[in-house]
């Protein structure tokens, strides 16, 4: 059953193309690990909302952009072996240690899909 890992981030957004570039580079990795597709989207329509919003979910200030992205791997558990492969691969981590992410304020899951996929 696919098993898809769901993130979401903001971005100075004046670094938008360092972080386009990094999620570039690493895709073929997450591919090579288990991924069947890797997904980047950039905001283009998320208001700040009153009380809940995309924005407000990651603290994005003015100068960031909020991006949306997830990994659909065959299995949670190719997922979990991916994740554990990642964090011990000299390339994947050389890449991810210059995108501009804040990991405090990057909101992750996983999801069994029930439509579609």
């Amino acid at each position: 059953m696919p098993y898809v890992e769901v993130f979401l981030l903001a971005v100075p957004k004046s670094r938008i193309e360092d972080y386009k570039k990094a999620e570039r580079s690493s895709e073929p990795i997450l591919k090579e690990f288990g991924a069947t597709a890797v997904v980047e989207c950039i905001g283009d329509d998320v208001p700040y909302g009153e009380l809940t919003s995309f924005p407000r979910a990651v603290q994005a200030g003015d100068d960031e952009i909020v991006v949306l992205s997830w990994i659909v791997y065959p299995s949670k558990e190719v997922r979990d072996a991916a994740n554990a492969r990642m964090m011990s691969d000299e390339h994947f981590t050389d890449i991810m240690k210059d995108a501009p992410i804040d990991g405090k304020r990057l909101i992750s899951g996983g999801f069994v899909p029930f439509i579609g996929l």
